[in-house]
Formats: C-alpha cells, structure tokens, sequence
C-alpha cells in the first residue's frame, strides 16, 4: 500500500481528511465538515466566524429565517464570498489548499446539518471493512484511473454538490456544461467524484493556463489585434505535423487558434514559418466549418481534415491533422474552433459590444481550457451533446436556442440586476466572472481593466432560468440521442443492399403507381372507365379539394389504430430479403454503367436548354413564328378559363390519351411533336480558355 499511496497522493487525502476534522469550534446546528469549511472561509475573508455569520443573517434574512436550509445556504454564501476572494490571486489553481478547500465545500454542502453528519458517520464505520478490501483489490487493477478511483473511495461527491459549488469558480466549471463535465470527470467513478480526479483536472487546468500564458512570445509573429488571446497551437513539432489543403497544393506548417480567428503559419525553408494566413471567425462571413476527408492532390482519402470556407474565399480550405489511428485530433480542434465561431454568432444575434462582448468570449475561452485539460487529463473527446463546450453545445442539443436566451437574459441580469441577484453598491459597477477570471492570469480580453468586486449572491435553492433550459434541453437530448442510435443501427454500407431496402420500403408506393399507370394505358378498359367517371363526378361535385384532408385522416386513423394495438410493444424488424450477390467486377461493370446513364441524362438535358435558348433568342424564324402565336394562345385561355379549368382538361387530356377511342390521334400527335422538336437545333457553345474570364 506504501507504493500506491506515494503513487496517488494519498498524504494529500490524509491531510484533507485531518484538516476537515480539526478542532474548530463547532457551529450549532452544521456538521463537522460545513463548520471546517465556515472557519476557513473566515480565516479567508479576514473575518471572525460568528461576525461572517451575522453578515449572512443581516444580507439574507429571508434565507437566515429558513431552519430547514440555513446550514446549506450558510455553507453556499460563505463558500462562495471565500472563492471570490481566493481567485483573486494568480496562481490558485496550483495551490494545493484551494483544491482541498473546494472539494471539503463540496462534501459540505451534501452534509451541512449535523444530525446528517452523524448518520453518515454511522455508515461510514459500517463499511470500514468494505473500504479496507477496496484497496486491497485495488492492487489488481488495469487502470491507473481505476486504482486511484477504489484507493480513494471513502469520501465522493454527488453531481449536484458539484454544480453547485463548482460554478463559482468560472474556470473550474460553467452552469451550462456543469453535468457534462461532471459525467466526464465520473466516466470510471459510478457516478461520485473522487478527490483524486478533482485534484488531476484542476492540476492540468493550470498546465494548460501556463502554456496559454507561455505562447505570449509566439502572438508577434500573428500581428494580433488588442484582447485576441491564443487558445492552443498545434503543428509545432514533426510528429504532430498539421497541412493545409487548397484545391491541388498542400503545405504543411503550424496552426493558431485565438478567440477570434484561425491563423495557419506555411513553413519555410530552415524550419522557419512565413507569412500567417488568416481565416476569420469573428465577422459575419457566412463561415462554414465542418469535418471533411482530403489527402494528396485533392483526394478524398482521409477522414482526418476539418473544411474552412467563407464568402472572403474563392475556394475552400482543408486543415489536415494526420494521425495513425482515429480522428482525435481533428475532433478536438472541430469542436474548439466551431466553438468560438458560435460564440461570434451568439455575440452578433444580440447585439453585444463592450464589457457584454468581451464576457462571452472569456466564457469561450474559459470553456476551450477546460475540453483542453480534460483531453490531455484523461483523454476524454465527450460526444456532441455531452460536451463542456458551451456555445457548440447549444447548437447541437434540441431547443438549444432557448439555452442562448437564458445566457442572454442571465448577461442582462449580470449587467443590470434582478429580482433574483441583488444591484452592485453605490460607486460601484458590475463585475463580470469570466472577465475577472481571465485577468487574474494575466490576459487582456477586454479595452479597459475590470476591478474585482463582489456582485452579489443567488443562494436559491431553486434552479435558475439559465438551469431550467439545460435541463429541458437535456431531457430532448436523451430522447434525441436513443434515436440516434437506432439510425446507426440500420446503415446500410453495401449499395446493392440499400437498393433492395428502399425498394421494399416503397413497395406500396410502387403498387399504388403501377396501379394508376395501368389506368391511364387502359388494359382493362372497364376499370378505366369507372375510375374516369368517379373523377369527373367528383369534379362536378366539387369534393376534389376534399381528397388530401382524407389522405391526411385515414393515415392518422391508421397511426392511432396501431398504438391502440400495439400497447408499448416494440415495432417488429422489417424483413428485407437479401440482395443478389454480385463479385467485384459485376460491382464495377454496374457502377461504370449507371455512370454512363448519368452521363446520357446529362447530355440530353444540355441538348434540351440550347434548344430552349435557340428558341428564346429566335435563332430560327420558322419555328419562332410558331412558338409564339401558341404562346400567344395559351395566354388568352389563361386569361379567359379558371385554373381549375385548365388544371382539368390537362387531367382529363393525359388520362384519355390511350383509350381506344382516341389512341391513333394521340399517337399520331406525340409522333408529329416530337419530329417537330428533332428538327430545331441547339444553340452553338464554345469552351473558354483557363485565363479567360465570363464577360
């Protein structure tokens, strides 16, 4: 056990422990460790503990009245004015205090009040036995995660704990990704945070802090404007290679991400980079990013490129990422720039300029450090609507628009003041959490500094308007996501097979039409008859409009007589018979003849336009003459007749072209009209040379 616990740290877990249990004076009516945690938020604040107490009881007096959540809501104001103060230093992040001190707020809040306390402490001795077996095992384990996981498994903490508390540290969590993160940190941890996990994530959040501060030197090469900060570089080293793609060309060279744009650096002669090409991500270009394949020369060959294109381009831009096995690399830069290119939208839909502006985009950047700290933690790429990016969330979660107008109204509320969060004090303005939290390590984002200062508390225990839209938009998403999967299930990767699905699945379609063509050929002259008689009384009758409603009905009465029926039961597979089995060459005989009658339908739709345009400019008078006398025509029997009318005969016209009374005129008017149409030639074309440009 002395290996594992030198290998995991378990003297930090000890001293948490000693420290939660130490003898402060106790707090009537909270728990051992809520009265660890009030003391040291006191000692924090400068304060004395009974005078933070009486500062909660005189600030919140609707809270203070509440016996049933005082320990809790003392807890949450005390916690949270403790980590206003404490992140306003540096390097917090490193400090191994902060991270025992927000976990212990954490287990605080799930047990504040003492007699709860006491109850946990009953079951924890009970278990003793279980917990001491757990490390035992824990030494057989294949994951150093795991082993980490059942060595520290005494003291956890709950999703909600964790949304609660977390969130007061902007650059820890973010109310819109919180449970997403959480489910990411607990992927191996049965649903419970262990301190070991905390303590990884918060340690390589400030790893990645340090970098992002560190490539300060590389920002002159870009010329970056004033607030542009870089989020990550990649294509730095031979092994990590990154290639840019434009039509034929490939270069490869370094990639730069910044919270406004993407600047691609071609390298050069001697390992030196040239000239940087920048892509914008923060004006209204009309941007498309999206996954892509590319390779040598335009191929199509690998699944490993994320595609760039914008009005300002005259083509589009392909950014490789090659890598051995997988797509994560692409993925996670995917994420991260459509991250920051909805954070620009989210900026321009309302409007926002200033102090607003600049908080959502230290929001963005705070969100990309923390998915940059997870993957290089843990190598967790979450899915898309499990992400902890939370502008690319919103766009991929159902109703995630309402999600942007509760972070719209929350940004008012942060700047204005509400019901709910209490106004700034006299001489004093707002101060926005994620602009602080950037300038305390040191970046620049905004025009002008923001002071820290303390706006105010939201301690309710009820959700806020921001918290209800995710949970909505969650609950679609797990819906959304069952459905998802349902689709996987059914790709089909053969063509013959897709084939032979879809046939099956328009089998009653193809039944109904081959029913009407055996109608208009008339072959059973009786049924064609009754059928025409049937249309032509419903037309007298005026009930023609009344066909598509009853289609509409009868499919909904069919819908509601299945569920009726079925009672939950799941729907039965649908049976495809299997295709033809074809080799290789029949495959490619088959492709190469379906792209030769693609070729034809092309030609003879090109030949059909230059004939149109012959008669268009009257290229030939003959043919002119007559095309527009019946144009002439046709326009005074539109003038004259009601489109129901001429809809009719049309019908009518089409219907009774085969019967037997009229079949040798019609055959010998189609035979007339399509000699007619053979003798008009095509308008002449000529290819432009590459140089020459369209007048």
């Amino acid at each position: 056990m002395g290996f594992i616990n030198g290998l995991f740290g378990m003297g930090g877990k000890k001293g948490r422990e000693m420290e939660a249990e130490a003898s402060y004076e106790p707090i009537s009516g909270l728990s051992s460790i809520a009265s660890s945690v009030v003391h040291r938020c006191a000692r924090i604040l400068g304060l004395q503990t009974d005078k933070l107490v009486q500062l909660f009881e005189i600030e919140l007096p609707d809270h203070a009245s509440e016996p049933e959540n005082y320990g809790r809501d003392l807890l949450v104001y005390c916690s949270y004015k403790a980590l206003h103060e404490e992140t306003k230093s540096i390097n917090y992040l490193s400090e191994k205090e902060f991270r025992i001190l927000t976990f212990d707020m954490m287990l605080a809040w799930e047990t504040p009040n003492a007699e709860v306390d006491s109850s946990n402490k009953e079951n924890n001795n009970n278990n003793k036995k279980e917990a001491e077996e757990d490390e035992v095992d824990s030494l057989f384990c294949s994951s150093a995660t795991k082993n980490a996981i059942q060595v520290d498994g005494k003291k956890t903490v709950s999703s909600e704990a964790f949304a609660r508390i977390a969130p007061a540290c902007p650059i820890i969590a973010d109310p819109i990704t919180v449970n997403n993160l959480f489910e990411s940190l607990t992927t191996y941890c049965g649903g419970r945070l262990h301190f070991l996990i905390y303590d990884k994530y918060i340690k390589y959040l400030e790893k990645v802090v340090k970098i992002a501060k560190t490539t300060a030197p590389h920002a002159a090469s870009l010329n970056l404007s004033e607030g542009e900060i870089i989020l990550d570089v990649d294509g730095v080293s031979a092994t990590n290679s990154v290639f840019q793609h434009i039509g034929t060309s490939t270069r490869p060279g370094r990639l730069t991400l910044t919270n406004r744009a993407i600047y691609f650096e071609p390298l050069g002669v001697g390992f030196s980079y040239g000239k940087p090409i920048s892509y914008d991500l923060e004006k209204d270009l009309k941007q498309v990013v999206k996954r892509e394949c590319t390779g040598p020369w335009g191929a199509r060959l690998f699944d490993k490129a994320v595609m760039y294109k914008s009005t300002f381009l005259t083509e589009p831009v392909f950014i490789e990422f090659p890598q051995f096995k997988g797509q994560a690399r692409r993925d996670y830069w995917f994420a991260i720039i459509k991250e920051i290119l909805h954070a620009h939208k989210f900026v321009r839909k309302f409007n926002l300029s200033g102090l607003k502006k600049a908080e959502i985009l230290s929001e963005a950047t705070l969100g990309v450090f923390r998915y940059r700290a997870l993957k290089e933690a843990f190598h967790i790429m979450p899915s898309q609507v499990k992400s902890t990016l939370s502008f690319y969330l919103a766009e991929k979660l159902p109703k995630g628009d309402k999600i942007l107008d509760a972070l719209y109204n929350h940004l008012e509320t942060l700047f204005t003041g509400s019901e709910s969060n209490p106004q700034p004090g006299p001489g004093s303005g707002p101060f926005p959490p994620a602009i602080c939290t950037i300038q305390s390590f040191g970046f620049i984002l905004s025009d002008s500094a923001v002071e820290f200062g303390f706006y105010g508390l939201n301690i309710d225990s009820g959700p806020s308007s921001l918290e209800l839209a995710v949970r909505r938009s969650a609950s679609y998403s797990g819906r959304a996501e069952a459905a998802r999967a349902t689709l996987e299930q059914v790709k089909m990767e053969d063509i013959d097979t897709n084939v032979t699905v879809l046939k099956e699945l328009l089998f009653p379609l193809m039944q109904i039409g081959e029913l009407m063509l055996s109608l208009v050929e008339w072959e059973d002259p009786f049924k064609s008859h009754v059928f025409l008689v049937l249309f032509l009384f419903l037309v007298y009758r005026g009930w023609i409009r009344y066909i598509i409603p009853c289609i509409f009905l009868s499919c909904s009465g069919f819908i509601m007589w299945n569920k009726h029926h079925r009672k939950g039961r799941p729907i039965e597979a649908f049976q495809v018979p299997p295709p033809k089995h074809k080799s290789t060459v029949e495959q490619l005989l088959t492709l190469q003849e379906t792209i030769s009658k693609l070729e034809m339908g092309i030609q003879e739709g090109n030949i059909t336009l230059l004939k149109l345009r012959a008669i268009l400019f009257a290229a030939f008078p003959q043919t002119t003459n007559k095309i527009a006398i019946t144009l002439v025509v046709m326009a005074v029997l539109f003038m004259l007749l009601s489109f129901k009318d001429i809809l009719l005969a049309i019908l009518l016209e089409e219907y009774t072209r085969k019967m037997p009374l009229r079949r040798e005129s019609s055959e010998k008017l189609v035979r007339r009209l399509r000699e007619w149409w053979g003798r008009i030639p095509a308008a002449p074309v000529q290819l432009m040379k590459r140089h020459e440009s369209r007048r």
